[in-house]
């Protein structure tokens, strides 16, 4: 969520679930489950399954966008060995009760996604195809940057007299 344009999009759908909540005070819990890639053919909100406890909606469409200066967080992400997705998703006062936000690759935006009070912000796995996507633009654009330590101006006692 930049302000800059990304470089490349990678379009997935958003898969959640609803199960009953086992508690006096909620009655439902939310949480996204997986993203699909590409985008279905599917109104949002759809109910996709249901077996009583679980039910599975298909979310929405959201973009994966891919930045530049983010290739060294995607390079980490890729190489944790169980690459994530962030799926943001926001409370609404209607029904349903929750909107599609944003979907990341970023960890360290995932991260900042869970600061932001009611949102619902949860990991699910990168599928393959976006993980080769991801993996690609990481190639074409990581540049290696070296850390450079700034040094303090060294104050002079003279002039604070």
């Amino acid at each position: 969520m930049s302000i800059a344009s990304p470089l490349q999009t990678i379009a997935v759908g958003v898969i959640v679930e609803r199960t009953k909540g086992t508690s006096q005070w909620t009655d439902f819990l939310w949480r996204p489950v997986s993203v699909l890639v590409g985008v279905p053919a599917t109104a949002p909100w759809t109910k996709l399954s249901d077996d009583g406890e679980h039910t599975t909606f298909f979310a929405g469409v959201a973009d994966i966008e891919l930045y530049r200066t983010e290739t060294p967080y995607y390079q980490e992400n890729l190489a944790s060995g169980a690459p994530l997705l962030w799926v943001a998703l926001r409370p609404t006062e209607t029904d349903p009760p929750y909107a599609l936000l944003t979907v990341t690759a970023d960890p360290a935006e995932g991260e900042g996604l869970t600061e932001a009070g009611n949102d619902l912000v949860e990991t699910v796995p990168m599928p393959m195809a976006i993980q080769e996507a991801v993996a690609a633009f990481v190639v074409e654009h990581y540049v290696e940057r070296t850390f450079a330590k700034r040094k303090r101006d060294r104050i002079d006692p003279e002039a604070l007299a």
